[in-house]
């Protein structure tokens, strides 16, 4: 019996160990026939999202795996900065929400200016003690002046570079509901033309930029939510029989009039409506049916929002895809607040905030230098 039983064990032992053997070879074998496409998607997205916009096109094309995966975290476009106006002195910071990083750059030809626009990577300066205006490259120093113009009350903006035969500067002020003064200059110009318009709606200047030049039309937003277009071509003004968008009631309470923001993408106009108890709500004009659409997907846009100009993107890093970055750095500069429309709330933060207690000189975002290399 006990000689019986011993066998028994040892055939069992045996076969434990050939099932191991067994196991293990599988194994080997498995792990020898597994290839580079079969990668689990995630780690393949992080590996990839580190390469070149020329590596990652290269990558794309090993197999639909990595076709998928590359597009996914492809970036071709570059990030607008966010430049700070310091309250003392002549050094000026730019964060770049990509990198989370900050630059610096001393630049004394500023000093008594105000901000007023940016496109194109051109600022848009006005002077109050000499009524100077003037446009200014902050990477290349590059300076065009403007005749003098009081820029007090009222909304500016400009349809491209300086550089540009095609230029032109674009101011609006309400003179009362019905009426607007509308005064435009161009670089080379010696003198600015105001004329007065009759609207055929009531339209009262916001104080903040609310302003997108698209379609080669300015389009402003009044006080109130009404739509204002300029042709600069013909020089004719019309308030769009469009009613404002739609929001909850509280959205008109504290500083109601301070937390919107206007922004252009691809010729479509969009509008931000924040509420310092609310998240934020996107809309986009249906110009076709001339109302207000809300927006709940920016189907991987990337808006910029700051109270003198906003900007838009596509084909950034995938974490900053679908959301709205605000004007505002948190913890020591290292984090840009944000507004993610995927997981619908704010980061770093859930709370919300209120824009409208924010300083709409103290920033701006602005188009990034394309040689790094005076920043490294």
């Amino acid at each position: 019996m006990v000689c019986r039983k011993r066998r028994k064990v040892k055939l069992l032992s045996a076969r434990v160990v050939d099932d191991k053997t067994t196991t293990t070879k599988n194994k080997k074998v498995k792990l020898e026939t597994q290839t580079w496409s079969d990668l689990p998607i995630e780690l393949l997205e992080l590996i990839l999202c580190r390469l070149s916009l020329e590596d990652n096109i290269r990558s794309s094309v090993a197999c639909k795996r990595w076709n998928t995966a590359a597009i996914s975290v492809r970036v071709v476009n570059q990030s607008p900065w966010l430049m700070y106006f310091p309250k003392f002195g002549n050094m000026y910071e730019f964060y770049d929400p990509a990198q989370r990083k900050t630059y610096s750059l001393e630049l004394p030809e500023l000093y008594g200016s105000r901000v007023c626009y940016t496109r194109d990577g051109w600022l848009l300066l006005y002077r109050p003690r000499t009524n100077r205006v003037f446009f200014f490259d902050p990477f290349s120093q590059e300076v065009v002046k403007l005749p003098r113009f009081e820029l007090t009350y009222q909304i500016v903006a400009f349809s491209c570079a300086p550089t540009s035969n095609t230029c032109v500067v674009f101011t609006v002020r309400h003179v009362s509901p019905t009426i607007v003064a509308i005064s435009t200059c161009h670089p080379g110009a010696t003198e600015w033309v105001t004329v007065n318009y009759q609207n055929r709606l009531p339209f009262v200047s916001s104080i903040w930029n609310k302003i997108v030049f698209c379609n080669g039309f300015f389009y402003c937003l009044s006080l109130t939510g009404w739509l204002g277009v300029f042709d600069p071509l013909e020089r004719t003004w019309n308030v769009l029989a469009v009613p404002p968008p739609k929001c909850p009631e509280n959205f008109f309470a504290k500083n109601w009039w301070k937390g919107k923001f206007m922004s252009e993408h691809n010729g479509d106009i969009l509008v931000i409506y924040t509420c310092c108890s609310e998240n934020p709500i996107i809309f986009k004009l249906d110009q076709p049916k001339m109302v207000w659409r809300e927006m709940k997907t920016l189907d991987g846009m990337t808006l910029f929002a700051s109270f003198l100009s906003s900007h838009s993107r596509t084909d950034l890093p995938g974490m900053m895809r679908n959301s709205v970055y605000f004007s505002k750095v948190r913890f020591f500069g290292k984090r840009c607040i944000s507004y993610s429309l995927n997981d619908c709330r704010y980061y770093p933060c859930k709370q919300c905030y209120d824009w409208g207690e924010q300083d709409p000189f103290e920033n701006i975002w602005i188009e990034p230098p394309e040689d790094l290399s005076a920043f490294i």
